[in-house]
Order: structure tokens, then sequence, then C-alpha cells
């Protein structure tokens, strides 16, 4: 099973700059908010939140794909999504 995650995750985030985003927005996103609201810090915390979540759906825009969050919604709906872009490490170099 998390061999499974790993392969999608590492499918779904092959471009550098979303790469990057999400290594920057994940901890913005999970960790900051919860240091955050321990101090009590409220306000911050949720600012914390929407940034990190912003980082993370900007990655999926430069990678081409929608963020699992919209997959999800997306295929509650019936619509049609974008799981992954497929791309050799040759091309993903000369983005």
């Amino acid at each position: 099973m998390l061999r499974r995650f790993l392969v999608n995750y590492y499918e779904r985030h092959q471009h550098p700059a979303n790469q990057l985003l999400h290594l920057i927005g994940l901890p913005v996103t999970f960790v900051v908010p919860v240091i955050l609201l321990v101090q009590g810090r409220y306000l911050f915390a949720a600012i914390s939140f929407v940034v990190g979540y912003a980082l993370q759906f900007a990655g999926h825009a430069i990678e081409g794909n929608d963020a699992g969050e919209v997959i999800l919604v997306k295929k509650m709906l019936g619509k049609p999504y974008v799981s992954t872009i497929p791309r050799s490490i040759e091309s993903s170099r000369d983005d």
C-alpha cells in the first residue's frame, strides 16, 4: 500500500517546480499551522494552511494535472480529470 502511494505520488509530481512547491507547501500546510495553533495564533495558522495549499495547487498547475482534492471532487461529480502527465526524465529536465 505504501509502495503504491509512493509510485502514484512520484508519477503526479515529476516536474522540478512542482516538487519544490510541494517540498515547501506540505510543511506550510500541515506542520506550521499546528505549531501556530499551539501558540494560540489562530489567524496565522489559517493563513499558513491556505498559503501552503496554494503552493501545492500552483505546483499541479505547472505539472499540468489536477490536485488530489480536485480529482476527488471531479470523480464524485462524474467529471473528467487529469491524474498524471506522462513524461520522461529527459523531458522534465528541459522544462
